[in-house]
């Protein structure tokens, strides 16, 4: 029958009308750009995350640069970040000045550990990156320990959980993607920051309005990077339903363990004490290419996300002298597999039949 690798339609199809009147209410305002529904979705996302403050941006790679830019990064400082990441994790620190620092994950969370970080800090160490990768969720609070201020790149994690709370509020910042393939996402592009210091807040606030307050007076040189009214009521929308979606990924995850994955490829194991949603369900094996090929050949989506590393692409070849070789083992071995809040059991069961015939 095949299986998609995304499925972003299906689940909105009981929210369309719902939807429908969300736009038809925004064009009826003929406001635009930072008003009331700007306003309400940042309030109930801080809620939702447990953070006191939301910023709506106008994408997850500029949440990246304000957010770091709120926290004070700036010339001559570093920012360490896994190099296992989508390249906007690492992309978004040299426009603020700061030089980015590449970390080893572990192969099997995908994520960056106290250990790795560690392994990175340095003297000018001014922030570390921490992403929840595909979902799972960094150990912040034993980052944090370090001694050094972390932002959480949650891009990929909205609806996970930790024992110490949701992504969003486990550091001193956070920022989020709404790319329409997240699990929150909206229908175009756009990004928030969260946190619980107010002077973080009100920082990001000014940078992503050309770093005025007023519109009159200009403090910085800052952006124009602002989520918009439309988008922002297309969340509001989906932002009730996003429990029951990270639900719906969390039991595709364990259709794939109960159809027998795990004795095929390797599983991505959880952070200990999170419960990821997972955004994207990815798997290993040292003979990936017949994986892939077999998975093709049944129609089965799939797809590697990060085959070379940040740090060794061209754009990063400056900084990108080090060696990682957890980073080098999960680029080598990883296939993302279809994941859906929608996956059914029967899905998961063709998917791992052709997994089945190709290794």
């Amino acid at each position: 029958m095949g299986v998609p690798l995304f499925d972003t339609s299906t689940p909105l199809i009981s929210l369309r009308e719902e939807l429908r009147r969300a736009i038809d209410g925004v064009l009826e305002s003929e406001r635009y750009i930072l008003g009331p529904e700007v306003s309400a979705f940042e309030q109930e996302f801080a809620e939702y995350c447990g953070a006191t403050h939301a910023v709506g941006v106008a994408n997850g790679t500029d949440a990246i640069t304000i957010a770091l830019r709120a926290m004070g990064v700036g010339a001559g400082d570093e920012v360490v970040v896994p190099s296992f990441t989508f390249y906007a994790s690492a992309e978004a620190i040299p426009p603020t000045g700061a030089t980015p620092v590449f970390c080893d994950i572990d192969p099997e969370t995908y994520c960056v550990t106290a250990e790795t970080v560690r392994a990175a800090l340095t003297p000018r160490t001014k922030a570390v990156i921490a992403v929840h990768l595909f979902g799972n969720v960094a150990p912040i609070a034993e980052i944090e320990a370090l001694g050094v201020p972390v932002l959480e790149d949650a891009a990929q994690a909205a609806g996970s959980t930790a024992q110490d709370g949701r992504p969003g509020a486990l550091g001193t910042v956070a920022t989020f993607s709404f790319f329409p393939s997240k699990n929150l996402g909206c229908f175009g592009d756009g990004g928030a920051i969260t946190t619980s210091e107010a002077e973080i807040a009100e920082r990001a606030r000014t940078l992503r309005f050309h770093g005025s307050r007023d519109k009159v007076t200009y403090e910085q040189v800052g952006y124009n990077s602002r989520l918009d009214e439309l988008q922002a009521a297309i969340l509001r929308v989906q932002l009730p339903h996003l429990e029951s979606m990270a639900d719906g990924r969390r039991r595709a995850g364990l259709h794939y363990e109960h159809a027998g994955l795990g004795e095929l490829v390797g599983l991505p194991r959880a952070v200990e004490g999170s419960s990821p949603a997972w955004h994207l369900y990815v798997v290993s094996h040292p003979a990936v290419e017949r994986l892939e090929a077999e998975l093709a050949a049944a129609g089965i989506g799939h797809k590697p996300y990060y085959r070379i590393p940040v740090h060794r692409q061209a754009a990063m070849r400056e900084w990108g002298n080090v060696e990682l070789a957890g980073t080098e083992q999960a680029a080598r071995t990883h296939l993302a597999i279809p994941m859906s809040p929608v996956l059914t059991s029967e899905q998961a069961a063709e998917v791992v039949a052709a997994a089945r015939q190709a290794v």
